[in-house]
């Protein structure tokens, strides 16, 4: 195989993703080749041929002969995906290829809700009593013998979509009724056999965080911890803001961590990045979920990291610097990140409707720590709110020398925005 003079990271990115530009402008700084592969074809791809190639998404060990054969002619050094689905593919590839990653299984298993219960309650690892449940099967009878409360779920789909909360039988028989007209979308169904299945599971009260990490050779290096400080008590469960680092007590905050390395192995989980949510009570930590990739969606522009400095802004790395160094075998200079407070709102959809404008932008930007506000929704594009939907309209950045502070600016600039809708 060619060896060029700068690695090439094979990048798996589904064409429905936010996330192309951060990736294509951290592989730029690195200095560091970029072969984007989409799982359909792209109408560059001919004149781009070492840039773009088109992969079999849905069949990992297919998937992973075509990026075998683009290797033949452009040496590839790293290869990583941006959601769970690629993430199973970027394994498989890994493995084919001789790269680092992780082991298909765990891939596998991070991918797929009732796989991971499995796998973390057989090691000993906190997760909510659960059971698994298939459509077809008499719902009346079911809510009966349920443990109240509960939160039914699907068990691929991400972002919350079709989480619902249940509290008593009459509850659980309407949840298990919505949750099966998502699954039996056109979009939903066309997915596999897994559609067919509904994961029910305790619901867990207390504080919810999320744990930004990277796994290098099994080990959990976290790069934020952060609070949830809107409750997520259902009935669905959409997110709003993200704050770090956590103000949870420090014997928290270490359980907490404990939990998520011990997820880690638990599954398997080898090399690269992984996204866990998990509650804490005084019970501990429980996990509730863990992914083998990167936070979804804009939020990762939240997260700076001081490459070895302390200094900040153009003297940061971003999370997929990061990323993409270690899938590249580069070195990682620091994964401290930036000593500041950092916040973002993933804005709720405020209806569902058509969207026709959004008022009070400027204003938004213009208070005092707010970095930015973007919009990711157009004009004419419907809004569904959760549980169908799953995409946020947009996002809102701060930073500020305390939590609190940020959460306020965040607030206040979230109170601007109106939604126009038809």
């Amino acid at each position: 195989m060619p060896c060029p003079s700068k690695p090439r990271l094979l990048l798996l990115l589904p064409t429905a993703t936010y996330r192309a530009a951060a990736f294509v402008e951290a592989a730029r700084r690195l200095g560091v080749e970029l072969t984007v592969a989409s799982e359909l074809p792209s109408t560059f791809q001919q004149a781009q041929p070492d840039r773009l190639v088109t992969l079999d998404f849905s069949d990992p060990e297919r998937a992973a002969q075509q990026a075998y054969q683009f290797a033949r002619t452009h040496a590839i050094a790293g290869v990583t995906g941006v959601d769970d689905t690629a993430a199973v593919v970027a394994a498989a590839i890994a493995e084919r290829l001789g790269l680092r990653g992780n082991p298909v299984s765990a891939a596998l298993a991070a991918r797929d809700k009732h796989l991971q219960r499995k796998e973390l309650a057989r090691r000993g690892v906190p997760v909510p009593r659960f059971e698994l449940h298939e459509l077809g099967e008499d719902v009346s009878d079911l809510a009966a013998r349920m443990h109240y409360p509960c939160v039914l779920k699907p068990l691929r789909l991400s972002a919350s979509r079709g989480v619902i909360r249940a509290d008593d039988p009459p509850g659980f028989v309407a949840a298990f009724a919505r949750l099966q007209q998502i699954l039996e979308q056109p979009d939903v169904a066309a997915c596999g056999g897994w559609t067919r299945y509904v994961l029910v599971e305790d619901f867990v009260p207390g504080p919810e965080v999320a744990l930004e990490g990277l796994v290098i050779e099994g080990r959990l290096h976290v790069l934020a911890l952060f609070d949830k400080p809107d409750p997520l008590d259902g009935p669905f469960f959409e997110e709003t803001i993200y704050l770090t680092p956590s103000r949870l007590p420090e014997p928290a905050r270490r359980v907490i961590v404990e939990c998520g390395q011990a997820a880690v192995a638990a599954l398997g989980v080898r090399e690269g990045p992984i996204h866990a949510e998990l509650r804490y009570n005084a019970g501990g930590p429980w996990l509730i979920e863990l992914a083998a990739r990167s936070i979804g969606g804009r939020c990762s522009a939240v997260l700076r990291f001081t490459a070895g400095e302390r200094g900040r802004g153009k003297g940061c790395a971003s999370l997929e610097e990061l990323i993409i160094r270690h899938a590249v075998g580069l070195p990682i200079p620091s994964l401290e990140r930036e000593q500041c407070a950092a916040g973002v709102v993933m804005i709720p959809v405020p209806g569902a409707g058509v969207l026709r404008e959004v008022r009070g932008i400027a204003e938004a930007r213009a208070v005092p720590l707010v970095e930015d506000v973007v919009i990711t929704a157009h004009p004419d594009q419907p809004l569904v709110p959760w549980p169908e939907g799953s995409r946020y309209p947009g996002f809102i950045f701060a930073r500020g020398e305390t939590p609190e502070a940020v959460e306020a600016a965040l607030r206040a600039a979230h109170g601007r925005l109106t939604f126009v809708l038809g």
